[in-house]
This record gives structure tokens, sequence and C-alpha cells, in this order.
């Protein structure tokens, strides 16, 4: 373990598994306080769980951010169990079923826009709100290179979900600097989580289609979206407000 943030209190949204559970474990790793947040506790407590056993320190909140009274509580309940909240990472997300947009059905939509884009939104308010009360603080969002840097076929929904999650990042960001509050985003591509994985695809399959796809020639790392994510949060990263980091191999270049 390293001490980058020693004292410092983070909340991670969607932190049961994949890029969320790889960025609470390195924000443990490196001496925070961690507040994994999700809809589903079992996965949450395996995080915690991965955590502890290292030697950090966390706990599992459930809730659910498509409800603005859920998202304060998440806030309120980080800031009871370890004093502060210093640090957000709102990575809760969903994907969409995919189909052409003239054949995207409405509830699908409004389930994906709840999740991704007033999830979002609703998280970052109460953070920003108790963070420019509180002497400031860092918030990363997570998007994606589908939206503003790249299109998909088939993946319109989730397309223009992500770019409404940059923009709204990038705006929350100029808005609340002068109030302390820093904000970022990173915007990872191919991933190596289940997400990724295409319906009956084996992880040979999917291997030799990272090779065609990506530049570098493979999905991106859980670890490697996470160390970007810390780099965003830290102190060494002061200057940068409003950044949208592509995290994609290549794919975008």
């Amino acid at each position: 373990m390293t001490t980058r943030f020693a004292d410092s209190s983070v909340l991670v949204t969607g932190g049961g598994s994949g890029i969320g559970r790889a960025i609470a474990l390195a924000f443990a790793a490196e001496g925070a306080r961690v507040a994994v947040a999700g809809r589903s506790a079992a996965p949450l407590a395996e995080t915690v769980e991965l955590i502890e056993r290292a030697g950090g320190k966390a706990v599992a909140l459930t809730g659910d951010v498509t409800d603005s009274r859920d998202a304060a509580r998440l806030v309120r309940e980080t800031v009871e169990q370890f004093g502060a909240l210093d640090v957000a990472v709102n990575n809760a997300g969903v994907f969409a079923a995919p189909g052409p947009i003239a054949d995207i059905d409405e509830a699908e939509w409004q389930r994906l826009f709840d999740t991704n884009v007033t999830g979002t939104l609703f998280a970052m308010k109460h953070q920003i709100g108790h963070m420019r009360a509180n002497g400031g603080g860092a918030i990363v969002n997570v998007s994606s290179n589908l939206g503003v840097h790249r299109r998909m076929e088939g993946a319109g929904a989730y397309v223009t979900s992500k770019a409404a999650v940059t923009a709204l990042t990038r705006s929350a960001a100029r808005d609340h600097i002068a109030d302390g509050v820093r904000i970022n985003l990173v915007s990872p591509g191919p991933v190596a989580t289940d997400m990724s994985t295409r319906a009956g695809e084996s992880e040979a399959e999917k291997a030799e289609r990272m090779k065609a796809e990506v530049p570098v020639g493979r999905a991106g790392a859980v670890a490697e979206i996470a160390a970007a994510v810390l780099y965003l949060a830290s102190p060494e990263a002061g200057y940068t407000v409003g950044a949208d980091l592509v995290l994609d191999g290549g794919v975008t270049a």
C-alpha cells in the first residue's frame, strides 16, 4: 500500500464489479477510505472484502443514483462513516440492447438515460453540494469513447447517453471549479470486462477481435482505467479541469 490518498474519503458508484471495483481497490491501495456504492449488496460486499483482505478500509452502501434522495443519502452516509467526502467517482452505468435508432424501445431508452445521464447528474449534484460547503474536492466521471469520440451501428441509444455524460461533466467542471470542486472524466474503449464480450463469444474469439479492432492489439485492463482515474483525482492533476481522458488503445486516435 502507498499513501497518495492517505486520510482521503472516496465514494465510488457502480463499485461492485469491473471498472468500478478496480477503481475502489486502487484507491484503497493508496491509503483512501472507500465507500463502495451500487444497487446490489452482494457484489459490493465482495469488493469490501477484497479491500479489507489487502489491509484497506471500506464500507458498502446500497443505493440507486437514479433516485435523487438515494444519491444524497450515499453522500451523507459516506461522510457519517468517514468524516468527509474528498473524492467521488461516478461509474454507475448500463448498456442498452443493440438496435437501430428507429427501432429503439422507448422504455429501454428511458432506463438508459435514467442511469447514465440523470444518475450522473443526481450523484454530482449532491457530491458538489457537500464539497463546495466543505473546502472542495475532486470528481471523476466514467463515460465512454462511444459518444463524443466514436459512433457504432446499433448502439445509438448508448452513444447518445454517453455523449450527454461528457457534456454534462465538462459543463459541471466550468460551473464549479470556482467552488473548489475539480471535475474531469475518463472515456474508456473496449475493456476486459463482461460488457465488452459479445453474446456467445469465447475469450479466444474476443482476443482475436480485439487484435483486429484495437490498434494496441488488446482490450484495456481495468487497472489501467483505475490508474487514470486516480491521476485525475490526485493533487498532481490540480491544473486539470474538464478534461476528457480517452483510454481506448488508439481506436479514436
